[in-house]
């Protein structure tokens, strides 16, 4: 008589074992999940240091900087910063409070609210780039050939078109956006 391990046994179907990560394909995800958190780590304390700001407003006040008018509306920019709508509402409301960020109807959408990048939320933007674009050469690109920055390059956009469907660019992570000019 056979018997079935139950393990492979579940509700009546049968289970597969996971593909286990080869011992190379193990080294390689735990550099990279370790070189993630640190990169971001470091960067974060950077930016805290030299801007008093936070990576997570550095990148709001970025995003909002590279589009017309430098407005969007706050759905879109939660899904291009991958924030949910209440981390990103609270976020904005602290860049508000510094006079970096406001928040306005949008004109052809009541239930919209835009988030538009100010005059003194740009300057401070234009003041902390330099020391953060310091860091992330520091940190990661100086360290690597010309040929490994495109390599990068090329394994992360496969990376987010699996994550995200054939969308590499960051401003397409959360779907179309639709750009608002004031």
């Amino acid at each position: 008589m056979k018997v079935q391990h139950p393990s492979r046994i579940l509700g009546g179907m049968e289970r597969t074992e996971p593909r286990w990560l080869s011992p190379e394909e193990r080294e390689a995800w735990m550099c990279y999940t370790a070189a993630a958190t640190l990169l971001e780590g470091a960067l974060d304390r950077q930016l805290q240091r030299d801007a008093s700001m936070p990576l997570a407003y550095y990148h709001i006040l970025a995003m909002l900087s590279d589009v017309p008018g430098r407005t969007l509306r706050m759905s879109d920019l939660a899904a291009i910063t991958q924030s949910s709508q209440s981390r990103l509402s609270h976020a904005v409301g602290r860049l508000e409070r510094q006079g970096w960020v406001r928040r306005v109807p949008c004109p052809n959408d009541r239930r919209s609210t835009l988030a538009q990048l100010t005059d003194d939320g740009f300057a401070a933007l234009a003041d902390a780039a330099p020391g953060h674009v310091a860091a992330v050469r520091a940190y990661l690109l100086d360290r690597l050939s010309c040929e490994q920055v495109r390599q990068l390059r090329d394994i992360c956009a496969m990376v987010l078109d699996g994550l995200v469907g054939s969308k590499s660019c960051p401003e397409e992570l959360g779907g179309p956006v639709e750009r608002v000019d004031s």
